[in-house]
């Protein structure tokens, strides 16, 4: 409170210390620290048919590298709500930083698919910082009337880095081998700590807060449980033991997860941000959106790659206008937010996403690229439209004490269910492929023929796949009927 009164007396921001810092320095070290992490969370989309040759996996395991990094983001993400109340924002996010380069460089060394996943679930466990840090300084070191604009900026990094990633991928695919993946970001981390160290300041007050480790143990047991059942499907059956069973294992855990929140003083989530409506109905929105999204960016290049024939390079251009587009509209969409509130412009971007998203449907192995491209950069536009006008007007219906916890809660929600429908797609791609494949008698009397039907086969898995990502848009299209107008919500 005293840090926002501060903010609110004066342009010249002060830290919790009561010294002034240059917020601009600030928020540009903090933008290219968070950006070259996030960029890694979807840089290995078009890398997975390659990384599935070099360690000679399927598709259902290579998707792990993507659903565990996913994941581990959203384990660590509940805990970095105690660590922003108990510790030092400026170390914090340093240590965060140190941790990610920590997993990039066991990434780099990998010998063997074991060490590459190990690497990949100790980035996600520093992004699981550096993201709710990130946004939780950018909502605390702006006032209200300019929280749309700060949101739009940091809404530039979690939706442009991710956005590019895949044809960044692509292009170093194309010239050197799939380690450069992780090589190129290490100069970039070590320039962040330095510019961190003299930049940074203490901009969030912190205070002795205990930790229930046994929250932590049952949310990573739950969503852990949940996470493996749907990327078991593709493998298995629905009615197989090991899905059904451990999908019910997840779902009691996580209750008791929910039920231990509830009950305890200082719980890892602090639920009773869903008190606020507003709240918790963008939260929810943003989770919804984020299955929709994330999936669908991890298919796309495997159809781009696996069914066309296209190169990494190919398959990563493929995708860049929808990068560039949403990395144009998310200061914008800010900055319109502030002033017309975010119920229509969440309206018009589901509304884009599912219809977009519903055309990949009926895609055949020769639609024609064009096609493609301008589909999935409507869906990019869509999802600009949504995903931080939502977030901002969801956390303005917070009180200033709830922000961080807001954050936590928001971000956990939206990486929990995005690699679940990450695993879901895959699943679905997998599983219905698998059912459609041929006799492979057919393989020895007519191989041409053999041949055709696979192809098919893997064509029908990717629709069941793009209809799913449909269904996920449909329901967020439906839930935002439900906000607020903008009069009713200020």
């Amino acid at each position: 409170m005293l840090l926002d009164e501060k903010l609110h007396k004066s342009d010249q921001p002060v830290d919790q210390m009561g010294r002034p810092y240059n917020r601009l320095i600030l928020v540009f070290t903090m933008l290219v620290g968070t950006f070259s992490t996030f960029l890694t969370s979807t840089m290995l989309t078009t890398a997975l048919p390659t990384l599935m040759k070099s360690f000679s996996i399927s598709a259902n395991t290579v998707q792990w590298l993507t659903t565990g990094f996913m994941l581990m983001m959203g384990i660590i993400i509940p805990i970095t709500g105690f660590f922003l109340q108990r510790f030092d924002s400026r170390k914090l996010y340093l240590s965060a930083i140190l941790i990610f380069g920590i997993g990039t460089l066991l990434c780099l060394s990998a010998t063997n698919f074991w060490m590459i996943l190990a690497g990949r679930l100790i980035q996600g466990a520093g992004v699981g910082i550096t993201a709710p840090v990130y946004q939780t300084i950018m909502t605390s070191i702006f006032p209200p009337s300019k929280r749309g604009a700060a949101m739009g900026t940091a809404g530039m990094v979690v939706g442009l880095a991710p956005a590019i990633g895949p044809t960044l991928s692509g292009w170093i695919l194309m010239h050197y081998s799939w380690r450069m993946l992780f090589l190129f970001i290490l100069p970039i981390l070590v320039l962040v700590l330095i510019m961190g160290w003299f930049t940074l300041r203490k901009v969030l007050p912190t205070k002795k807060a205990p930790i229930d480790w046994l929250s932590v143990l049952l949310s990573v047991v739950g969503f852990g449980s949940m996470l493996f059942a749907f990327s078991s499907v593709g493998n298995y059956q629905w009615t197989s033991p090991v899905v059904y069973v451990t999908l019910i294992v997840g779902l009691i855990v996580v209750g008791l997860f929910i039920w231990r929140s509830v009950k305890i003083k200082n719980p890892l989530l602090q639920l009773k941000v869903f008190a606020h409506r507003e709240f918790s109905l963008s939260a929810a929105l943003v989770a919804v959106s984020f299955m929709a999204m994330n999936g669908f960016t991890l298919i796309l290049p495997m159809y781009l790659q696996t069914i066309r024939g296209e190169s990494p390079l190919a398959s990563g251009l493929t995708l860049l206008p929808g990068a560039i587009v949403i990395g144009l509209m998310n200061p914008i969409t800010g900055r319109i937010f502030d002033r017309l509130g975010a119920r229509n412009m969440a309206i018009a971007g589901m509304l884009l996403l599912t219809l977009a998203t519903g055309s990949f449907i009926p895609i055949t192995a020769t639609t024609p690229v064009i096609d493609i491209v301008c589909l999935y950069t409507v869906r990019m536009m869509g999802i600009s439209m949504v995903m931080m006008p939502v977030t901002t007007t969801g956390m303005n219906a917070l009180p200033l004490n709830l922000i961080s916890d807001g954050t936590v809660v928001n971000n956990t929600a939206r990486q929990v269910f995005a690699s679940m429908g990450t695993a879901v797609l895959v699943s679905v791609m997998s599983n219905v492929t698998m059912n459609h494949m041929p006799n492979h008698a057919v393989a020895t009397a007519t191989p041409i023929l053999f041949k055709k039907l696979a192809l098919h086969a893997n064509v029908v898995g990717f629709r069941y796949a793009f209809g799913i990502a449909t269904t996920f848009a449909l329901i967020g299209l439906v839930m935002t009927f439900f906000l607020k107008r903008n009069k009713e919500a200020a």
